[in-house]
């Protein structure tokens, strides 16, 4: 995430698309493009959120997190890559949202109406149209919708059916080539080239591509490591196939002092 240099970031990069969406404006607008719906107002969206309910579960960092006057929550992801985990990571995140949500002991009303979204430069469903959104139904009846108010998007920017409306194919249209076609697009572009320009945000940027190369390297020191200490036991363990001609206890001395072990 973190390899490319800041001034060549595209609006489908993690980190300045979560920037980009800072603007208030112009993610409420984009809600209101993906999902065809009129938003009277969201509150400053938060980006890069993290949610961490305990020691012993799995974390998420979501890419913008926003909430409207009805108290909807809008959950946005850029997605540049195939994972093929997509529905359970979907699924994880909805539930993590929810948690998040309401406090123990409160009413289930109280949880909020959630839209968990993926904006995918590939179709992960395979049936190449630029839109797919799923509820929960019945399977008797697929009207009848179970009402949990859980909706999951997934959009496709390399589609070239003609299945959705002009605001949204230039949309998608933008998240594939980088070139805008509409005032919309226009408008994230010149967002995206402000926030190019934001020194402080290189900064972050920066302290988060060193951290991350920190990381890869005490990864790869611990994987060193490891397999150091793999080939020592294989070695132990030939060492102790070529001594067992010799008595059981000279074998074993030999290998406690070998490796400085204990009984």
């Amino acid at each position: 995430m973190y390899d490319e240099k800041y001034e060549k970031l595209k609006f489908t990069n993690d980190f300045m698309f979560s920037k980009v969406m800072r603007d208030a404006t112009l993610c409420q607008k984009l809600l209101e493009v993906i999902l065809n719906l009129k938003i009277d107002h969201i509150e400053y969206p938060e980006e890069q959120k993290t949610i961490d309910l305990s020691l012993d579960s799995k974390s998420i960092r979501l890419d913008v997190y926003a909430k409207d006057t009805n108290n909807t929550v809008y959950n946005i992801e850029m997605q540049t890559t195939n994972p093929k985990n997509l529905p359970k990571r979907s699924r994880y995140y909805q539930g993590m949202i929810d948690l998040n949500l309401i406090e123990k002991g409160e009413n289930y009303n109280k949880l909020n109406k959630s839209y968990v979204i993926f904006i995918c430069t590939e179709d992960f469903f395979g049936l190449g149209r630029h839109i797919y959104t799923f509820k929960n139904l019945c399977v008797e009846d697929p009207t009848l919708v179970l009402g949990d108010e859980t909706i999951k998007v997934f959009l496709n920017a390399s589609s070239i059916v003609d299945d959705i409306d002009t605001e949204l194919a230039n949309f998608l249209s933008y998240v594939s080539t980088g070139e805008p076609k509409d005032k919309f697009t226009k408008d994230l572009e010149s967002a995206l080239e402000a926030a190019r320009n934001n020194e402080e945000w290189r900064r972050e940027y920066m302290t988060l591509h060193m951290r991350e190369q920190e990381i890869r390297e005490e990864g790869k020191l611990q994987l060193d490591i490891f397999k150091e200490l793999i080939n020592r036991l294989l070695s132990a363990n030939r060492i102790a196939d070529a001594q067992l001609a010799a008595t059981d206890e000279d074998a074993k001395e030999r290998l406690l002092k070998e490796f400085g072990l204990s009984k």
